[in-house]
């Protein structure tokens, strides 16, 4: 438990702790009526397609028990494919085909997978068993993203994601969440994955988190995570910006990929995004955020009218890190 002290140095450092992520941002901003434009995936997805957004496209949707058995139809000319429930939440639920042997799955770890196994999965999608709140649910098949191979030193089994906090359309705060040998090839801090602080202003990593502690290297490969130049950086913070005007939420958790072949595409929303990111960045979310609704107090009504290149100009300005990692990785080494 913390000590006063311990209380005041972290009021002090503007960190934000959950109640106040709740009732100050949460409930301050995101209506209620609009979650499930971000709570189910499927909607969230066609939601940004209709916006011209880039998503993993999707391949098909499985709704009932006697829909299973039209997957070989949904899959028969992909050779890889993710199974996910509309409903899920922490990567939960979540399973990566990578190929096919011999009639069996190969999931992304390179365990085979029997058709019947595969079946009992998305049986236990459908009846809710990941869903938030336990309703029952539905299961998506869509495109399996392939990681950029700038990030193979520093990720393990799967694909690393970006996560962007956006206020009220302004980029406040970003990570890269690397998966590792425990996480199972998922990029989620909670089964073991890594968060590495991403300097707004330039895309470039910083320091990593591993369960709440400070790292500098990856646990499997030992390379430094510091120092990554995340691609395409400008339309990543582009994309997370359009979010806002996308969903009116404003407070919000963009989850983003770099796909291999296709560059930078939205993976999901969450307009309750954790607080691990403040461990990653070394700065505190409160402080941050306070930068922003100053800027908007003196906006006043013209606020809503603010494009999208000076809401992201304004938080490379603010939120620009003094000191980037002395070496720079922009290619596959």
């Amino acid at each position: 438990m913390f000590g006063i002290n311990t209380w005041k140095a972290l009021r002090q450092r503007g960190v934000m702790g959950i109640n106040q992520r709740n009732g100050d941002y949460v409930l301050m901003y995101n209506d209620r009526h609009l979650y499930p434009l971000v709570d189910d995936k499927i909607r969230t997805k066609n939601l940004a397609l209709s916006a011209g957004i880039r998503v993993p496209e999707m391949y098909g949707i499985i709704d009932t028990e006697q829909g299973i058995s039209t997957l070989d139809h949904i899959v028969e000319t992909h050779g890889d494919f993710v199974i996910k429930p509309a409903q899920g939440a922490g990567g939960d639920g979540i399973m990566v085909i990578s190929d096919r042997f011999e009639g069996f799955y190969r999931s992304s770890s390179g365990r085979m997978i029997s058709p019947e196994e595969l079946e009992f999965h998305i049986s236990g999608i459908i009846s809710g068993i990941y869903s938030l709140g336990g309703h029952r649910d539905r299961a998506l098949i869509e495109y399996r993203v392939r990681s950029t191979d700038l990030f193979d030193r520093i990720s393990i089994g799967g694909v690393p994601d970006v996560r962007i906090i956006v206020l009220k359309g302004y980029p406040v705060a970003a990570m890269l969440r690397l998966p590792t040998r425990q996480s199972d090839g998922k990029a989620n801090l909670h089964q073991g994955a890594i968060g590495v602080g991403v300097d707004i202003a330039t895309g470039v990593t910083l320091s990593g988190t591993w369960h709440n502690l400070k790292i500098d290297r990856h646990p499997d490969t030992a390379h430094p995570v510091a120092g990554v130049q995340i691609p395409d950086w400008q339309e990543c913070l582009d994309l997370a910006a359009r979010c806002y005007d996308l969903t009116g939420l404003g407070y919000l958790g963009v989850d983003l990929v770099m796909d291999k072949h296709k560059g930078p595409m939205m993976l999901e929303l969450n307009a309750r995004p954790g607080l691990n990111i403040q461990i990653a960045i070394d700065d505190g979310l409160v402080r941050r955020c306070q930068i922003v609704e100053k800027h908007l107090e003196k906006l006043g009504d013209d606020a809503e009218a603010e494009p999208v290149a000076r809401r992201v100009a304004l938080s490379k300005q603010h939120f620009a890190v003094a000191r980037l990692p002395d070496q720079v990785i922009t290619t596959a080494q």
